[in-house]
């Protein structure tokens, strides 16, 4: 074993159930290194989201070398870093912050962790029309990933619609005009003629199951993607397996 110690973390709300403890020091173990892996959770703390820049501040100051960021503060943590890289930079979300000579640089891994999962589960699907659902941390990154890979349109579904205008703009923005458009969620029946489609976590304001979701919308011609790893099959991907 590495004679050098690691301690990292996660922050984000609800994050007791997290497999990223047990994920994370077992990889460590696999790579000879010694890592301790702690959970912060803003609602075991009691303070709100915006309290994301103090944590940070505090676990530099007290030793950590990094942190995972989940929701809801991937975007909320930005402005309390020192620097972005490009990824992170062009998502606006951070899901990894790296301490390094007093200062902190956020990341984003879940764009090309993501694409990777997506090239090896689903390599040969139409991407020409993209519906996506969630425009948040893991929505922005998702929908990088499937314009990266090749999609000729995505439509961001979310609940709030100034949120999805917000991240089909930014798409426009660095993948050219006319590559992605809001949507409100009752127009989710003629978007689904699409032969594809998205799904990322709803945001808070939309029921935590994925039961809500219509049945009757889903069928053979399409295919469906959920970033949620726990549980492993979520009712969305039994609905869609069903059909």
């Amino acid at each position: 074993m590495s004679q050098t110690s690691y301690l990292v973390g996660l922050i984000g709300s609800g994050i007791g159930p997290s497999l990223s403890p047990a994920l994370h020091q077992r990889e460590a173990d696999r790579q000879g290194l010694r890592c301790l892996y702690r959970l912060i959770d803003i609602d075991t703390l009691g303070v709100p989201p915006e309290a994301v820049g103090d944590l940070v501040r505090a676990a530099r100051d007290v030793g950590f070398d990094g942190l995972n960021i989940t929701h809801p503060c991937k975007q909320l943590v930005i402005p309390h870093l020192d620097d972005l890289a490009p990824q992170a930079a062009a998502l606006g979300a951070v899901n990894t912050v790296v301490f390094e000579d007093g200062r902190a640089t956020g990341h984003n891994t879940d764009v090309t962790g993501f694409a990777a999962s997506f090239a090896r589960g689903l390599p040969d699907v139409p991407l020409e029309r993209v519906v996506q659902l969630g425009a948040g941390g893991a929505g922005a990154a998702v929908a990088h990933a499937v314009l990266t890979l090749g999609a000729g349109h995505v439509t961001v579904v979310d609940a709030v619609p100034d949120r999805a205008a917000s991240l089909a703009a930014a798409l426009n923005a660095h993948f050219g005009e006319g590559r992605a458009a809001a949507a409100a969620p009752d127009t989710l029946a003629p978007l689904l003629v699409a032969p594809t489609a998205s799904c990322t976590p709803p945001p808070p304001a939309w029921p935590r199951t994925r039961a809500s979701f219509p049945a009757a919308l889903l069928r053979p011609g399409l295919w469906v993607a959920e970033v949620v790893y726990r549980p492993l099959e979520t009712e969305l991907l039994r609905t869609a397996r069903a059909a």
